[in-house]
């Protein structure tokens, strides 16, 4: 099993951080995740909350070894084309430790209140298939066209190219069985969902038919899900065997808000066992 620290930046100064960064590059976690959201999710709503990209870009300056991404970045927030710019800005600052987690988006009074169009459900999952398409192109091809029904290229290129080659790993948070599953089938190096054990599974099962689909090895598919350390020991345990058992590879790790020394606790009597 693989672990993620998901550093939960809203709320927090910049030297914070920082700190719960450099914790997790020590205690030789797999990852450091941001979110990508523009205001504070939980607690003060008006609160502090460092903008994820530049953040990524940051955290790769201070850091050697650990991989970094968002989960996830919503295809609405930017044009795809400038998503792709960031990303591989974020991929050479870091030498080839990026992640590329992407969505279609769910915090419609964020939009609202920053003046960013929230579409219904059918149209941000198109753009975020499109956009999909069109970072791949960017990161991969000189002079590219693609004509979508929200996003146009016309012979595009983009330099420098990833250091990951082709391109920096695509993960897809993804829970909705009729059209995000089918597109992570489709486009997903890696797939990103919460729920039980049992609802994963089902839900995977519609991944790897649709990757069947179209001509894709399943087994390709890196699965994630999180994992909360505010529960019992021996529950987190269960949790982590029950999670590889049914064949999920990686589990980003909130950060507890029992606190420092409760990670810890984690990194030293638990996650050994699972290594």
């Amino acid at each position: 099993m693989r672990f993620g620290l998901d550093v939960s930046q809203h709320q927090l100064a910049w030297s914070d951080i920082v700190a719960r960064a450099r914790f997790a590059e020590d205690a030789d976690f797999d990852g450091i995740w941001v979110f990508d959201h523009f205001k504070a999710l939980y607690a003060d709503p008006k609160g502090p909350c460092l903008e994820g990209w530049t953040l990524l870009a940051a955290l790769a300056a201070v850091t050697d070894r650990v991989r970094l991404g968002a989960l996830v970045t919503g295809m609405t927030y930017r044009h795809p084309s400038v998503l792709a710019a960031e990303a591989v800005t974020v991929d050479h600052v870091s030498n080839g430790r990026l992640e590329l987690g992407l969505g279609a988006s769910w915090f419609q009074r964020e939009h609202d209140e920053l003046g960013i169009e929230f579409p219904a459900t059918p149209e941000r999952i198109e753009r975020l298939d499109e956009g999909v398409q069109v970072m791949r192109l960017l990161m991969t091809s000189d002079d590219v066209s693609f004509d979508g029904h929200h996003y146009r290229l016309r012979n595009a290129t983009y330099r420098p190219r990833p250091i990951q080659q082709p391109h920096p790993p695509i993960w897809i948070g993804a829970s909705g069985e009729q059209l995000m599953l089918p597109l992570v089938g489709r486009l997903a190096d890696a797939w990103h969902s919460f729920g039980s054990v049992e609802v994963l599974s089902r839900r995977w099962n519609i991944v790897r038919e649709h990757a069947e689909r179209a001509g894709r090895d399943p087994r390709s598919i890196l699965r994630s899900s999180s994992l909360s350390l505010s529960e019992p020991w021996n529950e987190v345990r269960r949790t982590i065997e029950t999670c590889a058992e049914a064949g999920i590879e990686y589990l980003v790790v909130s950060f507890p808000s029992e606190g420092h020394s409760h990670l810890e606790r984690f990194v030293a009597d638990v996650v050994p066992d699972f290594r």
